[in-house]
């Protein structure tokens, strides 16, 4: 028998994936595009059912400190908002990086900057690839293009998280977070325990020492010297993810002429664009980066050698861009076409960009 398909928005799907994963606490603080993932924690009310903690926090500086405390005892603990929420949250965010220590961040994007719009946009792209907080850190990012990937990259975001005790974020628009597709959820998973905590996070704050020293979690460090081998550790820590945890999709590039790069819902609008093109003859393919950060260098560095040209489509003025021509250098024609203010494009004007800058 196979499993349950349900229909749902991707903000109920983050919240379904986190009690099934065994999430021991959720801290969070509404803002639209993203206030479902809250609202749908709390009609299904977990704490009856796994013994998830899912709190409202008076701020979203406060929730991000929650996680914070959470995350340094061992715990599985994630928050959500949305972009000027998520600005509050960077310090916090910072700290925890700083820490090693193992979190989830959801950021379900709106239109900017400032309070801007609650339509959807993909303009904190370097505000989450480069590290929106102060000093030399970087989170794991991954962006689901669908309903499906909301669910699932719950669990991926945490299993990395602990894998390389580093903060991840899943940086999704706000046309995933309130679309609804069918999803097929995993399995629920038990809560780990506190003698499994124990076990597997030898470094966390536990509170039962079992002959050890006591564990000290700070991000603070005033002897610089050992502060320089702390960040030179942190940067061991990320050339090993990039090694290995890089993701990505690619469509019809076998054949392409022309690639085009994008990213979460943006990718689908493009793929049915590219079957436009092809219709007319164009050889167009598809390069989608899945993780964000680290981003796909190398296979957007072979395709360089193989297409004429590139264009970069974003809900942005040009983010993700600066990436796409670091990694496949200046040898072809590098292009980007973006709206802003919470517009989302038709596949239609994507083709006719494509067509502008490479064909017409």
């Amino acid at each position: 028998m196979g499993k349950e398909v349900k229909l749902m928005k991707g903000n109920e799907a983050i919240a379904h994936a986190a009690i099934l994963y065994g999430v021991d606490g959720y801290f969070g603080y509404p803002i639209t595009p993203q206030s479902e993932v809250l609202e749908t924690l709390e009609a299904l009310m977990p704490w009856e059912t796994t013994g998830m903690v899912v709190l409202q926090a008076e701020s979203e500086v406060a929730a991000i400190n929650m996680v914070y405390g959470g995350a340094a005892t061992g715990k599985a603990v994630m928050t959500s908002s949305s972009s000027p929420g998520v600005s509050l949250k960077q310090e916090g965010i910072s700290y925890i990086a700083a820490c090693e220590l193992p979190a989830l961040i959801v950021n379900v994007m709106r239109g900017g900057p400032g309070l801007g719009t609650i339509h959807p946009s993909q303009a904190d792209y370097f505000q989450a690839v480069k590290g929106g907080g102060h000093g030399d850190y970087h989170l794991i990012v991954l962006s689901p293009k669908s309903v499906q990937e909301m669910a699932d990259f719950v669990g991926l975001g945490f299993d990395l998280a602990f894998k390389y005790r580093t903060p991840a974020m899943i940086l999704a628009d706000g046309v995933v977070g309130q679309m609804m597709e069918k999803v097929v959820l995993p399995e629920q998973r038990k809560r780990r325990t506190d003698a499994e905590i124990a076990e597997q996070c030898p470094w966390a704050a536990t509170g039962n020492k079992r002959g050890r020293k006591p564990n000290v979690v700070t991000s603070l460090e005033m002897d610089s010297p050992k502060m320089e081998l702390n960040n030179i550790r942190f940067q061991e820590t990320y050339r090993r993810i990039a090694e290995n945890e890089v993701r990505y999709e690619e469509y019809m590039t076998e054949d392409a002429d022309y690639l085009m790069v994008a990213f979460g819902s943006v990718a689908r609008i493009c793929q049915k664009a590219i079957e436009d093109a092809r219709a007319q003859g164009i050889k167009v393919g598809l390069l989608r980066p899945i993780t964000l950060w680290p981003f796909p260098t190398k296979p957007l560095e072979a395709l360089s050698k193989r297409v004429k040209g590139v264009l970069v489509v974003e809900l942005n003025a040009g983010q993700m861009i600066e990436d796409v021509k670091l990694a496949m250098g200046n040898q072809i024609p590098i292009k980007h076409f973006g709206r802003m203010g919470g517009i989302v494009p038709n596949p239609s004007e994507v083709l006719e960009a494509l067509k502008r800058d490479f064909i017409d």
